[in-house]
């Protein structure tokens, strides 16, 4: 319970801050003062249940947690816990001799305009690759967790259901019904996966609160900031779950498809060093978009936005609403556009956020444990390593499409039996196929090959070359799709597929 004195101390501190800062930015639970160069957090002594900063020492513990937490992610933001003391003459002052009294954050002031969530327009495909594997580095560097099923993801299914309960009447009450049993029958069915993803590393000491508002733009490159350090039954949790708000907030955003290359960014980063059955966790992600929808549902109703409540309670309904999953392959010589056909497809095929793209350039990075763009030898290259590479790349496809998610293959698929081994995966998943072969007048792909800079395909002419003395005939079956059409055919698969 906070204190009448600790009342008096807090409202004396902000004053002294305020007084030294040219803005201070307010929240419920801290306030954040802007001086010159750099910010100062203080925590107030407010005491909410799942949050508790009643007294000196628990403010003190949380900012140094918060400071820990933090530094993973963004070390030179976050920079020191202060103290703020009373000194002879009455005054107050930052780690002197005198008397503590509060304890503050240090940060790095940043530009407040450069948070994602005031331009979620600017992330284009290379900024959402980024941040899927900026993402995935991080929860490779996390904590590991002991603890129940799912951690957060547990215990904010049961939150939900109680507080969306207490707005039924401002609210549509048979859709509040239907999302709070939907919802538990789907962590109910969930248990047992995520058992064994805690066991295998997946559970651990995530962001907690990973929405475009807690991430920053700084010299092109994102940086993740302001962990939950409160309260460790939000801050715990399998790390697709930790990675589901930042999905879900980029799909509620109109930007599905800058969450698709967030996620198949981190799906490839993550393959390097989460364990390898994580493709597994894909299953999740209807119930771990939907969880966060219904968080952000109830807060906007507590906070009085009833037009944005009854939108995040559609969200999180239609989160949870099942579509079969699909298998397609796209094919052609390098150069053809097989990746951005794939891209530009991939957000509108199955659920939120899209189909899992496998790419075969990919793929042989990971095998080969290089960076996602360091150029490979000709031991890559191989037939041997050929064979490796799509074997790889079917047995993650099979994964995923298990796990009741859509796939898209990009690959050149050159040799006839690695398109007969492709078709027959999908007639043994059940699944439905769609293959695709692009194809290019030999003069344009030799400009586009020449051109290309910063991507995973270590193809150059010389490789086209060899492509082009050997080229098949359009494979039978398969969509035939030229230069002309190109632009069509991501919409025509889709539609296809819906």
């Amino acid at each position: 319970m906070t204190t009448p004195a600790e009342t008096d101390r807090f409202a004396e501190l902000s004053a002294w801050f305020a007084d030294r800062s040219d803005k201070t930015i307010e929240t419920s639970c801290a306030q954040v003062f802007l001086a010159g160069a750099r910010a100062w957090k203080i925590k107030r002594p407010v005491d909410y249940g799942y949050l508790d900063y009643s007294t000196t020492e628990k403010r003190r513990w949380a900012l140094e947690r918060e400071l820990r937490f933090n530094r993973l992610a963004a070390p030179d933001i976050y920079l020191a816990v202060r103290s703020v003391t009373r000194e002879a003459d009455g005054g107050l002052t930052v780690d002197g001799k005198g008397e503590v009294l509060e304890h503050v954050l240090e940060m790095r002031r940043f530009d407040e305009t450069s948070v994602l969530s005031e331009r979620p327009w600017v992330i284009d495909g290379p900024l959402a690759d980024q941040l899927g594997r900026a993402t995935a580095r991080f929860h490779r560097e996390a904590e590991r967790q002991e603890g129940a099923e799912g951690g957060a993801l547990g215990w904010t299914v049961a939150s939900n259901a109680r507080v969306l309960a207490t707005f039924r009447d401002k609210l549509d009450a048979e859709a509040v019904d239907d999302l709070i049993a939907r919802t538990q029958a789907a962590l109910d069915a969930a248990k047992p996966l995520l058992k064994a993803r805690g066991a295998a590393g997946y559970l651990r000491r995530c962001h907690g609160d990973l929405h475009l508002g807690n991430v920053l733009l700084e010299n092109g490159a994102p940086v993740l900031f302001d962990c939950i350090e409160f309260n460790d039954a939000l801050g715990e949790m399998d790390v697709l779950y930790d990675l589901g708000f930042l999905l879900m907030d980029l799909d509620f955003r109109r930007r599905t498809d800058a969450a698709n290359r967030v996620l198949n960014a981190w799906l490839d980063e993550a393959a390097r060093d989460l364990p390898p059955d994580h493709w597994q966790g894909l299953s999740l992600l209807p119930l771990i978009l939907s969880v966060r929808a219904g968080i952000r549902t109830h807060v906007n109703a507590f906070a009085g936005d009833l037009t944005a409540a009854a939108a995040y309670l559609a969200a999180a309904r239609a989160h949870l609403t099942e579509r079969a999953p699909a298998l397609v392959a796209i094919g052609g010589m390098s150069g053809t556009g097989k990746s951005t056909l794939a891209r530009l497809a991939a957000p509108g095929i199955g659920s939120v956020p899209g189909a899992v793209v496998l790419r075969t350039d990919e793929v042989r990075k990971r095998l080969f444990e290089a960076g996602p763009l360091q150029p490979l030898g000709p031991e890559a290259y191989t037939q041997n390593a050929h064979a490796r590479v799509y074997e790889k790349m079917r047995q993650e496809a099979a994964a995923v499409l298990a796990a009741g998610q859509p796939v898209i293959l990009d690959a050149t698929f050159l040799d006839a039996a690695e398109r007969e081994k492709v078709e027959a995966l999908a007639a043994k998943a059940g699944v439905r196929f769609e293959g695709v072969w692009l194809q290019s007048d030999p003069d344009v792909l030799r400009e586009r090959v020449a051109k290309r800079r910063g991507d995973a395909s270590d193809a150059d002419v010389a490789v086209l070359e060899a492509q082009l003395r050997d080229a098949p005939n359009p494979p039978a079956g398969w969509t035939l799709v030229t230069d002309d059409d190109f632009d069509n055919e991501a919409r025509v698969l889709t539609e296809r597929l819906a």
